[in-house]
Formats: structure tokens, sequence, C-alpha cells
């Protein structure tokens, strides 16, 4: 395949690796000192568009791969609230899309854990949930998109929890988020149901960004030939 990569910072530069390693070829790398270059003649070439970059430029990053037609998977977090204007851009485009909190193969797998954990606590009103993240303090935004997509599917299931915050909180309804941003941390996410009688918890801890660039490799392959919005869930057959 040939890959244009928009954002070539640490995770641009992992993702490059590993497409490398799997044959395909990078024809463009954008990132802040050349956006003159993001055009559409430039990404003509491209059978898809990897964007990894910040909250505030990923949407429009997207925006302008759907609109030049490349097919763009994008592991950009902190803009997911405008996440379905984009899908029913894709729609509108006949594009594909594939988007993620996190393209981890071991975190989608997490994600199964986790939502399966939360539907056998929530009838259990004696645990007490709460979810802890750590990252590199590089890292732009808090809580990670990660830890809000485990804190969405804990409320899903845990009714008496409405809404998650990213603080220590007095009001039970909330479901605690706690970010730390220490270096060097490429990831970790923990979520723990407490009690007076024992405690049960699941983490997840990254050693380096390998399985985030190589899940983001693997997305850009699986939107060959498919038009549409698709998640992890959907690379991985889960």
């Amino acid at each position: 395949m040939r890959i244009a990569l928009i954002g070539y910072g640490k995770m641009g530069k992992a993702i490059e690796e590993i497409a490398l390693h799997r044959g395909h070829e990078i024809v463009i790398r954008i990132d802040q000192p050349n956006q003159h270059e993001f055009t559409r003649d430039n990404l003509s070439g491209a059978d898809a568009a990897i964007e990894f970059t910040g909250p505030h430029s990923a949407y429009d990053n997207v925006k302008k791969c759907l609109e030049f037609g490349v097919p763009v998977v994008s592991g950009s977090t902190g803009w997911t609230g405008r996440l379905e204007e984009m899908k029913q851009l894709c729609e509108e485009k006949n594009g594909a899309f594939a988007y993620s909190s996190n393209f981890s193969v071991g975190v989608n797998i997490f994600f199964e854990i986790n939502k399966r954990l939360a539907a056998l606590m929530a009838p259990h009103k004696e645990y007490e949930v709460i979810l802890e993240e750590t990252h590199h303090t590089q890292k732009k935004d808090a809580p990670s998109g990660t830890a809000i997509s485990l804190a969405e599917q804990v409320l899903a299931e845990v009714k008496r929890k409405k809404q998650w915050v990213n603080e220590l909180s007095d009001n039970p309804e909330d479901l605690e988020i706690i970010s730390q941003r220490v270096d060097p941390a490429p990831g970790t996410h923990s979520v723990k149901y407490s009690s007076v009688i024992d405690t049960i918890e699941i983490i997840h801890t990254a050693h380096n960004r390998t399985g985030f660039a190589t899940g983001a490799v693997l997305a850009a392959e699986y939107l060959k030939d498919r038009k549409g919005f698709f998640t992890m869930k959907d690379v991985l057959g889960l």
C-alpha cells in the first residue's frame, strides 16, 4: 500500500517503521512545517492516510482526507465530541474512515474484558469503581481517549454511575478518572472495583508505541476496498 502520514511525531515515526516493515510505501509525511503540502494532488497517490496529530487539528485533517477521497485512519484523541459529524461526512462522501481511541491489539482485547467485568459487577453495589490512567508528559489531553472509552463502557453497565469526572468526587453518581502525567510512561490504564471485603482490578500497561503503531497499520490495510466507518473492533473481528 501507499500510505500518507498526517502527523510525523513519535507516533508517526513508529507507524512509518511498522508500515515499511510490512512492505508498504510512505508517499508523503505531513507535519507542522509542511502543512502547505497537505493538498489533494499530493495525497492523490495514497491508498490510505494515517492521522495522529492532536485534538485541535484532527477534525480538519480527517475532513480533508475524506473530501480528497482518501481512506483515513485516525488515532488522535480529544476531539470525539465531533466524531458523529465525521461519520456523517464519511457516508456523504462514500468514503472509508477508521477511528479508535487506541489502536493497540492488547487494549482492544482489554476493552472487551472491561465490558464483561462491568456487566458482572453492576449488581454488586458494595463495590466502588474508579479508573486511573498514566501517560507521558507530552500527552496533551486528559483523561486519555482510552480512559474515556473505558469509562463509557462502565457507565453503560453500572447504572448507579451517571457520568465520568476527571477528578476525585464526593458525588456517588460520579465515575472518577484519575490522570497522571509522568515520564517515561507510554500508557497504563486500570479499572478497579473495591469493597471492604476485597478488590478486583484489571490493568493494561503499554511498554512502547509498537502496539499502537501496528494496530494503526492493520486498520489502514483493513480499509482497502471498503467503504464506511469502522473501529478496531471491526479490524480485529471482536
